[in-house]
């Protein structure tokens, strides 16, 4: 992997963004074991194209998400590229918790009476970022949860698997257009520890080595060749302006 651009640590129950630029990499690691990391994209150029959970899923015939899948937005393009997942597999369903889901399972603390000690959910942690960027509630689409596994049971029933992520594990996705990336470490909301989990996600950002032909996101599925193609097509219209 080419040298180091940053690296930052999120501590638990935090939020945060940043512009991540095509042709770089980022490098998530689960510092203590059972991490939760809700990442939603957005196009900086057009906040108005943004990460795509049915059309991601759908077009590569999947319900989960690991090395090879690619992340798509609403417009058919392709934000980033999973090249590197130690967990094996990627929540896609759970979403986050709100405020009530929070009181509910670990208490009721804000911030005015417990300072830094409150417990933060991450569905307002998600607002506080996209307001930053004029954006809102009806602009919160789908997220993804790095580090959790929300699977089936025998009788179909959705389960959260406790403890899937271990300590050191790490998550990469290769950005192929430049993405806004928003993210929170609040915890998952089908986690059923009776503590509040607060963990820390350790944050790189590096230079991504060229897609080769032979690259497993490119040829992982048909549907995502064409996927490429439209990046391309899209990056030589801004080249344009």
């Amino acid at each position: 992997m080419a040298q180091e651009k940053f690296t930052d640590v999120i501590p638990g129950a935090s939020h945060w963004s940043l512009m991540v630029p095509a042709g770089h990499t980022m490098q998530f690691t689960d510092i203590e074991g059972g991490a939760n990391l809700s990442v939603i994209f957005y196009n900086p150029h057009n906040t108005l194209e943004r990460y795509n959970a049915p059309d991601t899923l759908k077009c590569q015939h999947t319900f989960k998400l690991s090395i090879g899948n690619c992340l798509y937005s609403d417009m058919g393009r392709i934000f980033c590229s999973i090249v590197r997942d130690d967990t094996q597999w990627i929540d896609t369903v759970g979403g986050v918790a709100n405020k009530q889901k929070v009181a509910q399972k670990w208490g009721d603390r804000d911030y005015q009476k417990s300072l830094n000690n409150w417990l933060q959910n991450g569905y307002d942690a998600l607002l506080v970022e996209v307001a930053k960027y004029g954006l809102g509630k009806r602009d919160l689409a789908a997220n993804l949860n790095l580090f959790s596994k929300v699977h089936t049971d025998a009788e179909g029933n959705l389960d959260f698997a406790q403890n899937h992520s271990k300590a050191g594990s790490v998550i990469e996705l290769r950005f192929e257009l430049d993405t806004l990336v928003v993210l929170t470490t609040c915890p998952h909301p089908m986690n059923p520890e009776t503590v509040y989990p607060s963990k820390p996600v350790q944050i790189s950002m590096l230079k991504s080595a060229p897609v080769s032909e032979d690259d497993i996101c490119l040829n992982h599925r048909p549907e995502n060749g064409r996927g490429f193609e439209n990046n391309k097509r899209y990056q030589a219209s801004l080249c344009g302006h």
